[in-house]
């Protein structure tokens, strides 16, 4: 191994060029998977007689869908898809409608809604997409409705709800994300998501975002998930993502969804559990308010 000099005389080390920290940077109890599948079965809303909204937003591909099928496969005990997902890389999203996804055989005080992701498209299309948004935070979409980028949503539309209710109204803003685009993100990608969270921060509630596809983007994590803390690229994709968006680092909660696989994992349960109870608790902020 070859050493450089440096000033004084002094030998410096190479830089470090391993996948792995030397130790995680935030830890998860991966022995405890019970313990976080307790808290979220049961967590109880402030007032109790309400109900947490979870909106998840992002660009097309990014596994929203994916993200709420794996939720509900480890709250359900099966493997769940009920909500739609496609099996190629497309432009084009796979979810059409505003739909309301609610974990079944238990009743969860939590619904997790899912919309149509934001494509490559022109200028009009994308604030038509934006103002969409901001009308399903405020609670004017009933679910059925089905987007298109040629026209936002009109108060004549039947789908549009002229009088939400608390429980109509979104909690908590999920901006869900493939890690492995991270750094293919345009300009145009970026000022849409900081332009929805501005919108959201208005409204008062609070936002974090889900990287997903982590396996895909991280060799070191396909090998082992209990790696995802200590992956240095996955690390440096986060933190840029980051600085790009604006998501503070304590605000990223990484995943590895169940797309391919027919069987549980234990860690990959666990860290979906986490950032469930993550978003959870940030949502349960907008509930006090």
């Amino acid at each position: 191994m070859l050493y450089f000099l440096a000033m004084g005389g002094r030998k410096s080390k190479p830089a470090d060029t391993s996948p792995l920290l030397d130790t995680p940077w935030r830890n998860i109890n991966w022995e405890d998977k019970q313990g976080a599948l307790r808290f979220v079965n049961n967590y109880k809303p402030q007032p109790e007689n309400r109900q947490l909204r979870i909106l998840l937003h992002g660009l097309v591909g990014a596994g929203k869908s994916s993200f709420i099928n794996s939720v509900r496969s480890v709250l359900e005990g099966r493997m769940c898809r009920q909500a739609r997902v496609d099996n190629i890389a497309s432009t084009i999203s796979c979810t059409k409608s505003y739909t309301t996804h609610r974990i079944q055989g238990t009743f969860y005080p939590f619904v997790l809604n899912d919309m149509a992701g934001l494509g490559h498209t022109s200028f009009k299309n994308r604030r038509n997409h934006m103002k969409d948004v901001k009308r399903v935070m405020k609670g004017h979409v009933r679910d059925g409705y089905t987007f298109n980028l040629e026209r936002k949503i009109s108060k004549e539309d039947r789908y549009y709800n002229a009088d939400p209710t608390a429980d109509d109204k979104v909690n908590i803003l999920v901006c869900v994300i493939d890690a492995s685009t991270v750094s293919l993100m345009k300009k145009d990608d970026v000022e849409a998501i900081q332009h929805i969270r501005e919108e959201a921060s208005d409204l008062g509630i609070p936002q974090v975002a889900v990287l997903t596809k982590i396996d895909a983007a991280c060799p070191e994590i396909k090998q082992d998930v209990k790696n995802v803390y200590r992956s240095r690229k996955l690390k440096l994709l986060m933190e840029q993502f980051s600085a790009d968006v604006g998501f503070p680092m304590n605000c990223i909660f990484p995943v590895k969804n169940y797309h391919e696989k027919t069987d549980f994992d234990n860690d990959t349960d666990s860290l979906i559990l986490n950032t469930l109870k993550l978003i959870l608790d940030s949502g349960e902020e907008m509930q006090q308010q």
